[in-house]
């Protein structure tokens, strides 16, 4: 009996040190190596986009950085540095399950089906979805689009709500916002669809602004969060803790100013319902 107590014993620890340990969380990670990771865009201004000075800047990186960053550091008590990937609608969901990111910082929209894998933050910006044209384009919206060769992004809402609705829309899917640009202005496109202010943006930045117009009422509705990992409710608070501060401290319009105001990179203004929206947010309940 001794025998059999003692090779069950040797046995339930030798399965004890075998058990694998508890994986690190997204704040730990923070912690054990003093830098979030994010992944954002390299050509979507003024969210995210490299500059003429080979700068990577935008909307999306200045909240975090000096709203969401603070946050965290306060938590775990040491500086932080920012270190940021590129993310596109296809690749995000997979940089964030992988570990490659810790934060999707940049366009994306926060939907029910997109819950499934990611959880996201409050809502940071709100838009909805129209069409980029040549300003001799017959198309004025969703209502002419039949039959036309539209122009979306690869993984977007966009495209699932046009097949949706116009099936007979002539889809074409493009990886990034410069090829799907690029194909409308060699005619091999009708339009490209995308939110309105990644249009506005497009169109301000393109070499010639009037020869494009941006038509249709929104589509859709775009309410833009910072995705994170499943689960993580200690992180996803620091998120929402760092952006519901800069927006009642007004750092948040601020920052808004700068890229959307009149001298902004995309003259974007802030309706007065959408900063009523934001307010919200962060008023107690």
């Amino acid at each position: 009996m001794k025998r059999l107590l003692a090779l069950l014993l040797t046995l339930a620890v030798a399965l004890g040190g075998a058990a694998p340990a508890f994986a690190e969380t997204t704040l730990e990670k923070i912690e054990r190596t003093g830098t979030l990771t994010i992944g954002t865009r390299t050509g979507s201004p003024p969210f995210g986009f490299v500059n003429k000075q080979n700068e990577w800047v935008g909307f999306s990186i200045d909240l975090v950085e000096q709203a969401i960053k603070p946050a965290i550091e306060r938590k775990v008590g040491k500086s932080i540095k920012v270190e940021k990937k590129e993310s596109t609608p296809a690749t995000r969901i997979p940089l964030l399950t992988s570990n490659a990111v810790d934060l999707i910082a940049e366009t994306m929209t926060d939907t029910r089906a997109r819950r499934e894998s990611v959880d996201f933050s409050l809502t940071f910006f709100v838009t909805g979805a129209q069409f980029l044209v040549n300003k001799r384009a017959p198309i004025k919206g969703i209502e002419s689009i039949a039959g036309k060769r539209i122009a979306a992004q690869q993984g977007s809402t966009n495209a699932r709500i046009l097949r949706e609705r116009v099936p007979t829309a002539q889809l074409r899917e493009f990886p990034d916002q410069p090829a799907a640009f690029q194909a409308l202005a060699q005619g091999q496109v009708d339009a490209y669809t995308n939110d309105g202010i990644q249009l506005a943006g497009l169109k301000a930045k393109a070499p010639n602004p009037g020869d494009w117009v941006i038509v249709g009422d929104f589509y859709s509705y775009e309410p833009y969060g910072m995705a994170m990992r499943k689960n993580e409710s200690d992180f996803r608070h620091l998120v929402n803790v760092g952006l519901m501060e800069a927006i009642e401290a007004g750092k948040y319009f601020e920052i808004y100013e700068k890229w959307f105001g009149p001298k902004g990179e995309v003259p974007y203004p802030l309706t007065a319902e959408n900063k009523r929206f934001m307010i919200m947010q962060v008023v107690p309940k």
